[in-house]
């Protein structure tokens, strides 16, 4: 029989040489533009985030530079925004096209602005006329006054020579140099601001006749699927500004004509003043009617201090009856907003922006409240279930 030989298949068959990388397999890419750049040439990676600062610091100075015009443009649309529900009230009431209950509202508006300055200009001109050429005689009035007399008694000659260089500093012609160059400075500041409120109501006379315009034009920045809930909310907001702007104005309103009346039977020096000044303070949430209230009477000293303390007596009376009966009953109809969140809104504002942003920081938080109701809370009650965990 033949020998097979048995042969050895692992000891014949070569081996393999080892595994290569697999070089289709590549290494992690970089995730965004900016980390391929930074990948490339950390440069110039450093060179665009230097470049995106300088836009930014730019852009800045650019803000810087308009912020009156933008405050304007903010009162303008807080002011067109407060006006709308009375052209829609003029539209359903008597069936007017948009254009014409504008027309009447600016008019009605322009009516009561000139109004105001035919009736305070000539007064406050005529004060300071009289003013002028009375005052010598009204300091020997004072001085011959009773109280002067038992201020004299009282603190002797402190007092004497306290009054003394009052009188010295008047009398000296170079500090009347310098009172009328405050006086200018005063004038030029009211000429600015009469500039500053005649440009807000004409934007507020574009934005009343294209504030419909405006809306539709936000919403289509909005996807289709989203702009009813986007048309809805903007309606709310514009609402809610309209109706505080409107219960806002009645309160100053009330409190202007009843000071031009009780002032009037007072015999307050320029009644008609005094009530603008009220007017206007009441406008101011939280501090403006007291504070129009302490200079309303401070005013009155001049007459007398009898009438003073009428005032003073007045005005804390009505500024219990105005928080604990009006504002209730008109801000209430007005904006929901807590009293707690009245208070911090107010401050903020007054704090960030002064008496312009006192003066939007309510209708502000009543608009962020309406936010947060129509959109944070529905979007957080649809979620009824965790988030589910992606396994790697």
């Amino acid at each position: 029989m033949r020998r097979r030989r048995v042969i050895d298949k692992t000891a014949t068959r070569p081996e393999e040489p080892p595994a290569r990388p697999d070089r289709s397999i590549s290494a992690p890419q970089p995730t965004s533009a900016a980390a391929a750049i930074a990948r490339v040439n950390p440069f110039v990676f450093g060179l665009l985030g230097a470049l995106g600062v300088l836009v930014a610091l730019t852009l800045g100075g650019i803000i810087t530079q308009l912020a009156t015009v933008l405050v304007y443009i903010g009162f303008a649309v807080f002011l067109a925004l407060g006006l709308d529900p009375i052209v829609s009230f003029l539209e359903r009431k008597f069936s007017l096209p948009r254009p014409g209950a504008v027309a009447i509202v600016v008019a009605a508006v322009l009516l009561l602005f000139a109004g105001i300055i035919l009736a305070i200009v000539p007064v406050l001109v005529a004060q300071i006329t009289n003013l002028i050429d009375n005052g010598p005689q009204m300091v020997e009035d004072i001085q011959d006054s009773d109280w002067y007399q038992n201020l004299t008694a009282q603190f002797g000659a402190n007092f004497e020579d306290a009054a003394a260089s009052a009188l010295a500093f008047l009398q000296d012609p170079t500090n009347l140099i310098g009172i009328g160059g405050g006086v200018l400075a005063i004038g030029t500041g009211i000429a600015g601001g009469f500039t500053g409120v005649t440009i807000v109501l004409i934007l507020t006379l574009y934005f009343m006749a294209s504030l419909r315009s405006m809306k539709k034009v936000a919403a289509r920045f909005v996807p289709a699927y989203q702009r009813d809930t986007f048309s809805t909310l903007v309606e709310d907001v514009s609402g809610a500004v309209g109706r505080y702007v409107i219960g806002q104005v009645s309160l100053a309103l009330v409190n202007g004509v009843l000071s031009l009346i009780m002032l009037s039977i007072i015999g307050a020096p320029v009644p008609a003043l005094l009530a603008l000044i009220a007017f206007i303070g009441s406008m101011i949430p939280l501090v403006g009617t007291l504070s129009a209230s302490i200079v309303n009477s401070l005013l009155c000293l001049f007459v007398s201090p009898i009438t003073a303390l009428i005032a003073i007596c007045y005005y804390l009376v009505y500024m219990q009856v105005e928080a604990y009966v009006l504002s209730p009953r008109i801000m209430s109809k007005a904006v929901a907003v807590p009293g707690s969140l009245v208070v911090i809104a107010a401050v903020a504002g007054g704090a960030l922006g002064g008496i312009a942003g006192a003066l939007v920081a309510i209708p502000v938080a009543a608009s962020i409240i309406i936010i947060v109701q129509k959109v944070l809370f529905p979007a957080q009650d649809r979620k009824t279930a965790p988030p589910a965990v992606i396994a790697r």
